[in-house]
């Protein structure tokens, strides 16, 4: 088929020119261009093995490739770099059609959940239908139009299917618009069925030219400011809550005038975490559920919320129960306006860096001050919670092992500036969320949006890729690590260095502390050989996996650390390594930090038999008499 134009044209596969679009693409932010797509993760298969990957060794010079162990991990990866990457760049991943394409799903809705953008390029059934039914595809009576790769158009923010090579000329262009959109990226998938991957079409030559896409900082709107900044000025307790926004805006200076000035105390969400970048007496840590009680109070107490970059989730709001100041009132700023109407708050569609600055100069005109006493009041609290901390969680207990708790404390003091923490799923991210010291140059990249299991390693392989200044460390347990362990491998192929920090609790200790607050009885969370007398695998004994030959096997070096000063050493030691690392440190099961007092629905069994699950349900039930719903 010819392009029929007065156009230069050049003759390509489809996949051939996807590769040479996606090299040409680049993204501007504040004046600041970079290559939008910076690699190419892939898993070939018959769907795409003489499609993509013969572009990409004819094409392909400035699209590295990247060889996962799993399809699922490399959407982590890509993830975990355009998150590190402050979503100014990603990469792209493509596999076969069947198992290689729908094990991208969980790492697909992850991206979209978290508003990070990664590109899934999956091969599709043939468009020609000539050869019948498809290996690997599945076959619907009534449609047939429909394959495997449907699948990702509900954890996808744009989706397409390619059936004709020319379609890519309107597709790839909308794909990098939602791509570095703040308000609508996410995943972006576009199906390529196998038999066009090759087939040829005369291209425009300008398809292949240079294109920069800005992404834009929204303006909020002044109004909107004004009365935002008139209800800061009637509000005797406000309380901001930073999200993830807050980083991908890299409004960390307006943040800290605007808390300061004012008075108003910061609660950081799992994303948000190191939005005050150099701390502050009124910075309270994580908020929500899994938050600090010092924020949970003040929390609770505020009669005026700003909500900074956040999709405001469950664990955030207590389930729509963590304010409970009868005259409550929230202000919302958000690139994306479905976040910013959430619990009724008054909308800031905007930037949060321009939005904060232009609330800090309204609020000035007006001749805001900070209220003495509230500040007084966040002060307390926070003092409280360090107390708590140094004295009771931050320590050794006689005859038990480290505590994951402890573990955080040791990381805040051997962690330095320009260092990376990476966690997701189970205790941990609750752990870091309220234990975790942020600033001074630390960062912490928690995935809890989807709390992901296994989105740890792949993820600290992609900020690896980013070039961040220090160390990359993964603190995980055992459950999580189970896994994606193999792309350790990955990582020792490409030389990049990680180190695990691997909290061994022989479980998944996290939902098993939910099981026995909401069931009373522990079933399937231990790893636990089954016991022979009653066939029940809860009541065998521990299996017992050396976790150390397991690292060293794939050629990293590996530590077990059974005390605080054997993980300061291994963490020391690690830290002049130039492979991989893994520090195995055995924890204490079941020794948890102090919770938030934040409630959080999770509905028992409204009928039992079971007089400890029934009291366990009613006790959890009472909580719901905080629940309200915000207009």
């Amino acid at each position: 088929m010819k392009f029929y134009s007065a156009e230069r044209t050049e003759r390509l596969t489809l996949s051939q020119a996807i590769v040479k679009y996606l090299q040409v693409q680049f993204s501007e932010f504040d004046g600041e261009q970079q290559r939008l797509i910076r690699g190419i993760w892939g898993i070939f298969g018959h769907g795409n093995v003489s499609g993509l990957s013969q572009a990409l060794v004819e094409y392909g010079q400035e699209l590295p490739y990247y060889q996962p162990a799993n399809e699922q991990s490399m959407v982590h990866a890509s993830t975990g770099f355009a998150r590190s990457m402050r979503r100014k760049s990603t990469m792209a991943c493509t596999t076969s059609i069947g198992p290689g394409a729908t094990n991208m799903i969980t790492g697909a809705a992850t991206a979209t959940i978290c508003r990070i953008p990664v590109l899934l390029l999956p091969s599709d059934y043939y468009a020609s239908r000539f050869g019948g039914v498809v290996l690997q595809d599945i076959e619907h009576l009534t449609s047939d139009d429909m394959s495997v790769t449907d699948t990702f158009r509900i954890v996808s923010r744009f989706f397409d299917r390619v059936t004709r090579p020319e379609q890519i000329l309107t597709s790839l262009p909308e794909a990098m618009r939602v791509l570095t959109s703040p308000s609508e990226t996410g995943a972006v998938t576009i199906a390529l069925p196998q038999d066009i991957q090759g087939y040829a079409f005369d291209y425009p030559s300008k398809f292949f030219e240079r294109r920069v896409w800005k992404i834009e900082r929204p303006m909020p709107s002044p109004d909107g400011i004004r009365e935002a900044a008139a209800a800061l000025r009637n509000a005797e307790r406000p309380f901001i809550i930073a999200g993830g926004g807050v980083h991908y805006s890299e409004a960390w200076r307006e943040l800290a005038k605007f808390s300061g000035k004012f008075g108003i105390p910061v609660g950081e969400t799992h994303a948000g975490r190191g939005a005050l970048r150099d701390g502050s007496d009124i910075l309270l840590g994580g908020t929500g559920h899994l938050g600090t009680p010092a924020a949970a109070r003040i929390a609770e107490e505020a009669d005026l919320i700003f909500c900074i970059g956040t999709r405001l989730k469950d664990f955030t709001t207590g389930s729509n129960s963590a304010f409970q100041n009868p005259n409550v009132r929230f202000v919302s700023v958000n690139v994306n306006s479905r976040d910013a109407y959430k619990l009724g708050a008054l909308p800031i569609t905007a930037d949060a860096k321009l939005a904060l600055d232009a609330l800090a100069e309204a609020a000035h005109a007006l001749k805001v001050k900070a209220n003495p006493e509230w500040v007084a009041r966040a002060k307390n609290l926070r003092a409280e919670w360090e107390q708590v901390k140094n004295s009771k969680v931050f320590v050794q207990r006689h005859n038990e092992k480290v505590s994951q708790g402890q573990l955080v404390g040791i990381l805040n003091q051997e962690m330095r500036s320009g260092d990376t923490l990476v966690a997701a799923a189970g205790t941990i991210p609750a752990d870091l969320t309220k234990l975790f010291d942020a600033t001074g140059g630390k960062n912490v990249h928690i995935e809890f949006g989807n709390s992901c299991m296994g989105y740890d390693i792949p993820a600290s392989i992609g900020v690896r890729l980013s070039d961040p200044d220090g160390e990359v460390l993964i603190l995980m347990g055992d459950g999580n690590y189970q896994m994606h362990p193999m792309e350790l491998v990955t990582a020792m192929q490409e030389r990049v260095k990680i180190t695990i920090i691997l909290n061994v609790n022989n479980g998944y200790q996290s939902i098993h502390g939910h099981q026995k607050a909401l069931v009373g009885h522990s079933l399937g969370n231990e790893f636990k050989i089954r016991d022979p007398e009653t066939n029940l695998l809860d009541k065998g004994q521990f299996i017992d996996v050396d976790y150390v030959k397991n690292a060293e096997s794939i050629g990293l070096r590996a530590w077990l650390a059974e005390s605080e000063d054997d993980i300061r050493r291994a963490l020391r030691e690690a830290r002049d390594e130039t492979v991989s690392c893994m520090i195995v440190v055995p924890t204490e099961k079941y020794r948890f930090p102090p919770d938030s007092g934040v409630w959080w629905e999770v509905v028992g069994a409204e009928v039992t038999n079971d007089p400890k699950t029934k009291s366990l349900v009613a006790e959890r039930e009472a909580g719901r008499s905080k629940q309200r719903l915000y207009y």
